[in-house]
């Protein structure tokens, strides 16, 4: 496993540079309004998004989810939410329902139209193993309702 370094690298560069991504560093820059991350690169910044297996077994599963992860899980998907509506000009509303125990559903929709239904679980553990799984993951579900959108489009609109 690539260790996360203050020099993004090539490889980094690339997943960067991805609309969703993208869209996740301004999320995260947005809600820092101290400036106490101005100095941290956008690797650095996502460093909470990325767990080793290591740091992943360590954490606790027992008990309510940490609300730094359940904020960390609300802008992952917002960030997916605003990134398609850059692509689309299509409003997007992010919808959660979580349990106590760190079981629920993540729901993104656009008008009438569902367009990301992700059932939540172990969200105690919530992250990935790399930069280039998050970039995919996010993307995944950025292209996946991007597409849906497009062929529904008379469905996605608002007041349709």
């Amino acid at each position: 496993m690539k260790a996360m370094t203050e020099q993004a690298t090539v490889d980094d560069a690339t997943y960067l540079a991805t609309p969703f991504v993208q869209q996740l560093i301004k999320q995260l820059r947005a809600q820092d309004m101290h400036g106490t991350w101005d100095n941290k690169s956008d690797v650095q910044l996502l460093k909470p998004y990325i767990l080793t297996a290591e740091e992943r077994r360590a954490l606790p599963i027992m008990g309510d989810p940490d609300p730094e992860t359940l904020w960390h899980l609300e802008v992952f998907y917002n960030a997916i939410a605003v990134a398609i509506e850059r692509e689309t000009g299509q409003m997007v509303s992010p919808m959660m329902k979580m349990s106590h125990e760190g079981f629920g559903r993540m729901v993104l929709i656009a008008g009438r139209l569902v367009v990301v239904n992700k059932q939540l679980r172990d969200v105690h553990r919530f992250g990935f193993p790399s930069l280039q799984k998050l970039a995919q993951s996010g993307g995944k579900f950025f292209d996946e309702a991007v597409t849906m959108i497009r062929t529904y489009p008379e469905v996605a609109q608002y007041g349709a």
